[in-house]
């Protein structure tokens, strides 16, 4: 099932199609509405004109956080969201030899999949959890025992209409009040 996150189609197609894109918006989604973190890989390729790993882990830090900081911002925080999706972009490009794709390729089971991911800077245990299931959930990443290891609330990984954001939306609000998000 297609994603259909953001509200806008060019968004949600790249997000589809571009792993780098998908692990960059999961990076984003944090105090800001998911839509907007979601739309930020769309935004920030346009701005740069490539959505590249090797080429954003090797630009000038200070010339990423100004476009992070172009009006409209990329993030609520943009300096330190700058920080992380070059430090992702580093990781990717020097571990993954700029395939953001590969830390999902040809895992052997669910543990290989949560520990790849969770050495992703900006990926916490929360965080871990719902991108397997997003990637279980919409791109059919399915290694043996990746349930184990999947988030078993109501995720973006479980969004597929508007209804279902705002109910998303609604647990992410109800975990943060609760402290365990």
């Amino acid at each position: 099932m297609p994603i259909t996150w953001t509200g806008r189609p060019e968004a949600d197609k790249l997000l589809d199609t571009d792993p780098l894109a998908l692990l960059i918006g999961l990076v984003l989604d944090q105090q800001v509405k998911m839509e907007k973190a979601f739309s930020g890989p769309y935004d920030l390729k346009e701005r740069l004109g490539h959505l590249d790993a090797g080429k954003i882990a090797s630009m000038d830090p200070d010339r990423l956080d100004a476009v992070f900081r172009e009006r409209p911002a990329l993030h609520r925080f943009p300096g330190n969201m700058a920080r992380r999706v070059q430090q992702l972009c580093r990781v990717i490009a020097e571990e993954y030899g700029g395939d953001a794709g590969a830390v999902w390729r040809d895992v052997r089971d669910g543990a290989e999949l949560a520990r790849r991911i969770s050495a992703l800077p900006g990926f916490g245990e929360q965080k871990t959890l719902i991108t397997v299931a997003v990637l279980a959930k919409k791109y059919g990443v399915q290694p043996p025992g990746w349930e184990a290891h999947a988030a078993q609330w109501h995720t973006v990984a479980d969004v597929d209409s508007p209804e279902s954001m705002v109910k998303a939306r609604e647990v992410k609000r109800q975990m943060k009040a609760e402290g365990k998000a």
